[in-house]
């Protein structure tokens, strides 16, 4: 199924059914991965954590018909998704230290990235070893986690009449915007990782409520939609070397002198400005309608379609 909506179905049911298929899905892609070689597991992750954050967009969208239930089965699929992450999260810093080769200025960086990339390597290699015995295990108890969340969703029955979906559509997509304006006022206010990856969770919600709702209005909420997805990469991006530093900080050690987590330093911290300059500038810009005036159009573009 489609990750989009439609009003000429019947929208309650087609809400379970794609709930009940995102998970189970994630389910097969953690099966398939629990058997096969290290990458492939990390492949695998990946899949099923895309599709866990679907799902969790989804249930937003329609988290004001069912919202103990949303409560219930958001924090279920945060679990699952966090129970995945030490591995995927350890390949992202490789792929971090990859993205930071165009960015060296020197001779001198160039070999310091170079030498951060052969120990994150070694660092993830004894990670996925320590790992080893119990990765295909916890991703089987995650399989077996997303198949009773997809039991969960395919029960889920609330008033779908076009109204009161035009209504909760618009609801949720305040909240979402909401969300967005304050992660941006607090991005402005002082450069803190934590407003940047509010402002992230925010943004991936937003471009997937576009596509949810992408039918109503094609040519003017793909634009959206297009720059919605720019602006969570480019933070997706900021994140990651958020965790990057992190990763310095905390274990310095990996690095026998000073002088190469100088220059990791310096690298990072120079890309990381310009990527927050470059998501602020595109923040302001997709979400400069604010949350008052765009959710009014679409529940007005859902009731003018369920009337067609």
């Amino acid at each position: 199924m489609a990750y989009r909506l439609r009003p000429d179905l019947k929208t309650g049911i087609a809400i379970a059914e794609m709930l009940g298929q995102l998970l189970q899905a994630a389910a097969n892609d953690l099966d398939v991965g629990s058997e096969t070689s290290a990458e492939n597991r990390d492949r695998a992750v990946h899949l099923a954590r895309r599709k866990l954050k679907r799902a969790r967009a989804l249930y937003r969208l329609v988290a004001p018909a069912i919202p103990d239930l949303r409560r219930r089965e958001n924090r279920r699929l945060g679990d699952i998704a966090r129970s995945l992450s030490p591995l995927r999260d350890a390949a992202a810093l490789l792929e971090s230290v990859e993205a930071l080769q165009e960015a060296a200025l020197s001779d001198e960086e160039a070999h310091a990235l170079q030498q951060a990339w052969t120990v994150l390597s070694d660092r993830h290699e004894r990670l996925a070893a320590n790992l080893e015995a119990g990765q295909s295990a916890l991703m089987r108890d995650a399989a077996d986690g997303c198949r009773e969340a997809a039991d969960v969703a395919m029960e889920i029955a609330f008033n779908d009449r076009p109204v009161k979906l035009a209504r909760m559509f618009a609801k949720a997509w305040t909240k979402t915007l909401k969300r967005a304006e304050a992660a941006i006022a607090a991005c402005h206010d002082a450069s803190e990782a934590e407003s940047y990856h509010a402002l992230r969770k925010a943004t991936q919600t937003y471009w997937m409520h576009l596509s949810l709702l992408r039918d109503l209005w094609p040519s003017a909420i793909e634009m959206k939609r297009g720059a919605a997805k720019q602006l969570a990469d480019l933070l997706g991006h900021e994140n990651d070397l958020s965790v990057l530093t992190s990763v310095l900080d905390e274990d310095s050690s990996l690095f026998a002198g000073g002088e190469t987590l100088s220059h990791l330093l310096a690298i990072i911290i120079r890309q990381q400005q310009a990527l927050r300059r470059q998501a602020l500038e595109a923040a302001d810009a997709l979400f400069a309608d604010g949350p008052d005036l765009e959710p009014a159009v679409i529940e007005a573009l859902w009731l003018r379609a369920a009337a067609q």
